[in-house]
Parts: structure tokens; C-alpha cells; sequence
């Protein structure tokens, strides 16, 4: 029964991933790639010199999810939360400033991925912050803030389930 369970929540997510544009997907799957160390990104990302130099700059601001990963501080106390938090939203500004995730849902879903279902409940503030900075312009600002729903803002509560679908770089096949 519990594999019902978990194929179900597999579907949801993959039924998630869908929802997305094919720019928040395409740089859903290159950021789990240069985040997780899974391949190559510059071999199969990079279509141009500004595309590489931004998948440059992301390893560089990546590396700082090394430090985050299993350092999530205690929902209930304040000690190391503004190192962490800090962290988080300057990698999270980085992201959207790239301006290829429309909403909240999309950065929601790479997260998770990138740093475990642990971050849940620090997604919406570093989101809301991140989106909220002057170096990501005022139109998108709007946009981004909007799509964040009073019940993500104010969630009494998260899954403590880790996300099971990644999604990865599909090879074309030759026709």
C-alpha cells in the first residue's frame, strides 16, 4: 500500500513539473545539474557565450549549498538563522534574477530538490526577500510576489517527505 502512496505523490510531482513553462523547466533541470553535480552543465545547457557565463556565475553562487545542505537551523529558536537565511536569499535572488522562474511554485519544486525537504518551511521568506530586492526589476518583482498564495506564505505546517522526481536532460532521439 505505501508504494500506491508514494507513486501517487510521484505523479503529483510529475504532473507539477508539467505545470511549468518549458523556461522554468529547462532551468529547473540545468540548475538540479550544476546544484547536485549531475553532468556536464556547459556541454548540455550552454547555447551561447551569455548562457555560459550565467552557468558560470551559478556554480560559483551554487557552491555556497554545500554549507546549507543539513544546517537547517530549528524552526523554533533564532541561532544561526541569519547565516543561513542569508545564504539562501542571495542564492535565491541570484535564481530569479536570472529571471527564468515565473512563480513560486517553480522555485518551490527546485529547492526542494537542490536542498531536501528539510528548507521547507524557509522557501517562502527567502522567496518573498529574494523577489522584494531592487536587483530584480520591478515588473518581475510584481509578478513574482504575486504568485506566492496566502496559504504558501502562511502554512501552519510542511511535509517532511523528500521529493522523488528530479528531472533531468532528455537526448533527442534522431529521426
Amino acid at each position: 500500500m505505501a508504494n500506491i502512496g508514494t507513486a501517487s505523490l510521484t505523479i503529483a510531482e510529475l504532473r507539477e513539473f508539467a505545470s511549468f513553462t518549458p523556461c522554468e523547466q529547462r532551468y529547473i533541470k540545468r540548475s538540479l545539474d550544476v546544484g547536485l553535480g549531475r553532468q556536464d552543465a556547459f556541454k548540455l545547457w550552454a547555447r551561447d557565450d551569455t548562457e555560459s557565463r550565467s552557468i558560470r556565475s551559478q556554480y560559483v553562487v551554487y557552491q555556497e549549498l554545500k554549507a546549507l545542505r543539513g544546517q537547517v537551523p530549528a524552526d523554533t529558536g533564532f541561532d544561526a538563522l541569519e547565516a543561513y537565511i542569508g545564504k539562501l536569499v542571495r542564492i535565491a535572488a541570484f535564481d530569479l534574477a536570472q529571471e527564468r522562474i515565473d512563480g513560486f511554485s517553480a522555485f518551490r519544486f527546485l529547492y526542494e530538490r537542490l536542498l531536501g525537504a528539510e528548507v521547507r518551511p524557509f522557501l517562502p521568506s527567502a522567496f518573498c526577500a529574494a523577489a522584494a530586492l531592487p536587483q530584480i526589476r520591478p515588473e518581475k518583482r510584481k509578478m513574482l510576489l504575486q504568485s506566492i498564495s496566502e496559504a504558501a506564505a502562511t502554512a501552519p505546517g510542511w511535509s517532511a517527505r523528500e521529493p522523488s522526481f528530479y528531472p533531468e536532460w532528455v537526448e533527442k532521439e534522431a529521426a
